[in-house]
């Protein structure tokens, strides 16, 4: 496992609550030298102006998105070229996923779809101190774009009935399954 992982990406992708920040710091943690790519930290980088992704997409919103994903593929690629395991964590579905995966010049290259059921996703946002779903985005609009517009790409856990770190065990178990090939 120890040689697989280094200088590589681990790419963990998901619907809001589906458990991406938990357990990419908890893998992160389990590699000897690994650091947590959090796509989101990007997007609060903007203090002033920032438009937020919503339903009803804009241009500077798409924008300010594109952004952020360049941004945390090049912190990847930046720290697997120093010999680092770079587990990113972001909310990318649908062919943002192709996109981003093309992207990242860093391979082997894994990704990891944290894929629990709309009945999960909806218990842990309501245990949740922050609130990912509202007035936009609802749980059944997400997973829908997860499990109907998003490509197979990678492992796809239905972690539902998981805790984060039984769904880390089952990525370092599956791994060969989670290997994005090039191009």
């Amino acid at each position: 496992m120890d040689t697989e992982l280094r200088s590589a990406v681990v790419l963990i992708t998901g619907v809001m609550a589906a458990g991406k920040s938990t357990v990419a710091e908890l893998l992160a943690r389990r590699l000897p030298r690994a650091a947590h790519v959090r796509g989101d930290v990007f997007r609060r980088m903007v203090v002033s102006g920032r438009e937020e992704l919503l339903p009803e997409e804009t241009a500077e919103a798409r924008s300010q998105l594109e952004l952020r994903y360049r941004l945390s593929v090049l912190v990847a690629d930046e720290y697997t070229r120093h010999g680092w395991t770079a587990v990113v964590q972001d909310l990318i579905l649908g062919e943002d996923l192709s996109r981003y995966v093309t992207r990242l010049h860093t391979r082997p290259l894994y990704v990891v779809v944290l894929a629990p059921s709309a009945t999960a996703v909806q218990n842990r946002e309501a245990e949740r101190p922050k609130t990912g779903y509202g007035s936009a985005w609802t749980v059944d609009a997400l997973d829908h774009a997860l499990r109907e517009e998003t490509p197979r790409i990678g492992l796809w856990l239905d972690t539902s009935e998981q805790t984060p770190d039984q769904t880390v065990s089952a990525i370092l178990d599956n791994l060969p399954a989670a290997r994005v090939q090039a191009g």
